[in-house]
């Protein structure tokens, strides 16, 4: 049965790699990225893999919410269902790191965007259905003063806040969701070699796709059917225990509503 899944962040880096996989796929892709040029090079590739490409783009910038809903609103529009949601996209290093609304990048793209996203096509998911949300090894306490933009952080501090915070939703998600869908966080694996890693460390990085299938195999693959809640660790290749702060139901639940706090009004 052809599914239908949405990838976000696939014009570039873990996100463009696990997209060339999806094309060898029979499913409907909906591919989100940022610049329009990218996104046709992009289709482009993907219809060199398969000329049967059944793919759909869609244009936003996650660094504004109003843009993240807006493009939520067109999935509604016109999709009639999405099996899959894979919240790839991230952002470690920026020359701007601070948004027109005062709030940090990183948990703009990294945590609010993908919530956001996720609180959007929910009512077009089936039970069957899987949110994979990326998440990293990198992950630290999270904040959330610093969370609505009343003070700032490093940028890696910020940065491994978020990656605790799309875990900690991700889980709190799964627990208000038990019939499903099933919502995964994934470290897809250290140091990859995207622009991100490249850009911080100043590295090549890993092939990517080490990251882009165990992307593709936590969105399809019966291993991750009853993995709701769970944390994925590609570094050690197995479920594993998040920060004790992504465990912890009482802190999560506070993360949710300071996000919801954040989100357009309506959302």
């Amino acid at each position: 049965m052809q599914k239908v899944i949405l990838l976000t962040g696939a014009t570039d880096g873990i996100g463009a790699t696990t997209a060339r996989i999806l094309a060898e796929t029979p499913h409907k892709l909906l591919l989100h990225g940022r610049s329009e040029e990218r996104m046709h090079a992009l289709l482009e590739k993907l219809r060199l893999i398969n000329s049967q490409l059944d793919a759909a783009p869609y244009l936003a910038d996650l660094s504004d919410l109003e843009q993240v809903a807006a493009m939520g609103d067109r999935l509604l529009a016109e999709q009639e269902r999405i099996d899959i949601l894979i919240n790839n996209a991230g952002v470690l290093k920026t020359d701007n790191p601070i948004t027109a609304d005062n709030l940090d990048l990183r948990f703009v793209v990294n945590t609010l965007a993908p919530y956001l996203l996720t609180k959007k096509v929910l009512p077009i998911m089936p039970n069957d259905g899987r949110v994979v949300n990326l998440s990293s090894a990198a992950q630290s306490e999270v904040d959330l003063e610093a969370l609505r933009g009343n003070h700032h952080l490093p940028e890696m501090e910020a940065y491994s806040q978020s990656k605790l915070a799309i875990t900690m939703w991700t889980r709190h998600l799964a627990l208000q969701h038990p019939e499903g869908p099933v919502f995964v966080a994934v470290n897809p694996a250290s140091l990859l070699g995207s622009k991100m890693v490249k850009a911080a460390f100043g590295m090549e990085g890993k092939d990517l796709r080490i990251g882009a299938e165990i992307i593709v195999k936590a969105s399809l693959s019966d291993d991750f059917a009853d993995a709701s809640g769970k944390y994925y660790d590609n570094d050690s290749a197995r479920f594993a225990a998040p920060h004790h702060a992504g465990s912890n139901e009482a802190k999560m639940a506070q993360l949710a509503a300071a996000m919801d706090t954040l989100l357009p009004a309506g959302s």
